[in-house]
């Protein structure tokens, strides 16, 4: 756990950054800025400093926006494998080794997917009711 304020005011912030980026709105609002930017370089000739400006202010927010979203849905991943995790803890039929299996080996985990796939391909076997 972060303990200091800075860290988590900042993930605050990203988090806020990315829910109104993912608004409709702020697709609507982007296009709206590039049109007024392609117009008044088509009025002014394009010039080519103003051609840098936008490539150098489009580069900066990929980058920045790259961040945001690694944040966002590392965080919601996490928040997804911990409910996922207490589901199986109060199965009393699950696996309890599922618990944090994707901190598991590559080699476990292919192991695992492929018992899933047997046992589910062993469900489908001729006398299925769904197989005619």
């Amino acid at each position: 756990m972060e303990s200091s304020a800075i860290p988590q005011r900042f993930s605050r912030a990203l988090h806020w950054v990315g829910e109104m980026t993912s608004r409709a709105s702020a697709a609507v609002i982007a296009t709206v800025v590039l049109l007024i930017f392609i117009l008044v370089s088509a009025v002014d000739g394009f010039p080519g400093k103003w051609q840098m400006v936008f490539a150098t202010v489009a580069n900066s927010i990929t980058l920045v926006m790259l961040f945001v979203i690694q944040h966002t849905q590392s965080r919601q991943q996490t928040a997804i494998q911990l409910k996922l995790d207490e589901l199986i803890r109060s199965s009393p039929n699950a696996d309890d080794l599922l618990v944090h299996i994707e901190k598991a080996e590559d080699s476990e985990l292919i192991e695992r997917e492929e018992s899933q796939v047997a046992h589910h391909e062993a469900l489908r076997e001729p006398g299925d009711k769904d197989e005619k």
